[in-house]
């Protein structure tokens, strides 16, 4: 999918949302919030998986970081919204900085393990600081301003953040340092031979991705007025790769649409059986099996086949 259609399907989302809080269904304003945070959080993750190349496996670290960030510079701290959640960016792009620094040594699935090993670290500390994160019990009851009590209110925030987000994103995608990123994912050794510092770039990228996830974290504590342990388990690192996956890897959009097929699967096997991991699991072999390349790689497939001429 070229840049024009991409641009065109954001702009319609963004429109689409504008009008749904119209339609008086609380649900649907609740149901859309959350696929809002988890797109984001799976755009994130794109630009390290689809921009440059590096799969981790480690994402959810950043995404609980800010989200605890948050919910203890509100809660505990008493800091006001924005300074919160301004803090807790702060603190995610430090630990981004800091674990990015050793991950970006290594590369291909040595790099992977290195992230889910200190995903798994932060998961650690996550149960083990009681007195900061509430330990097993999460961190709960988290202080908000009045207006984002309200779930129109709250889809409102998510909504002005999200955006604000995802054009940021896009502008990185098309930028130069966008380009380069393409580049180095392409060829990181042709890329070093022009002169490009590799290594510099993969630890800028991992910075961006860090800083994204932990934008949507903040939102996730804001959203369910608390943090918890598990959103930086394996399982939400896996979890995470999977949404951009079944997407489209190498696609702006295809984020987007994986997290929310995903998201909506869930939701809707979970009603039926309690034996949903399974049946959600066999759906998406089916689906990884048919468009390999994701949601985004089966439309492009689909549209040539239309555009070929037909023989007489």
């Amino acid at each position: 999918m070229t840049s024009r259609p991409q641009l065109i399907f954001l702009l319609v989302t963004f429109l689409v949302l504008l009008l749904l809080p119209l339609a008086g269904s609380r649900y649907l304003v609740d149901l859309a919030s959350q696929i809002m945070i988890f797109s984001l959080f799976a755009l994130s993750l794109n630009v390290l998986a689809g921009h440059i190349g590096s799969i981790s496996f480690g994402h959810a670290a950043f995404f609980a970081i800010g989200g605890y960030a948050c919910a203890y510079l509100l809660t505990t701290a008493g800091w006001p919204l924005a300074a919160s959640m301004a803090g807790a960016v702060v603190l995610t792009a430090v630990s981004a900085l800091l674990i990015g620094l050793v991950c970006v040594r290594l590369n291909a699935i040595y790099f992977s393990m290195l992230t889910l090993a200190f995903s798994m670290l932060v998961w650690a500390v996550a149960v083990k600081w009681k007195a900061v994160t509430g330990g097993d019990d999460g961190f709960v009851g988290v202080t908000l301003p009045q207006f984002l009590t309200d779930p129109v209110g709250f889809f409102w925030f998510t909504l002005g953040v999200t955006s604000l987000s995802v054009a940021a994103l896009w502008i990185l995608s098309r930028s130069a340092m966008g380009r380069t990123f393409i580049a180095i994912r392409e060829n990181p050794v042709r890329a070093g031979f022009l002169g490009l510092h590799v290594r510099r770039m993969q630890l800028v990228a991992f910075v961006i991705a860090g800083v994204f996830a932990g934008v949507a974290g903040c939102l996730l504590a804001i959203y369910v007025r608390g943090m918890y342990p598990q959103t930086a388990f394996w399982t939400q690192s896996g979890q995470v790769v999977i949404m951009v996956l079944l997407g489209g890897v190498h696609s702006f959009v295809g984020p987007i649409l994986g997290a929310t097929l995903l998201y909506l699967l869930e939701m809707t096997i979970h009603q039926y059986t309690e034996y949903w991991p399974i049946v959600l699991g066999i759906i998406l072999m089916v689906i990884v099996l048919a468009a390999p390349e994701g949601i985004v790689g089966l439309f492009q497939r689909l549209r040539r086949r239309l555009r070929r001429p037909t023989t007489p």
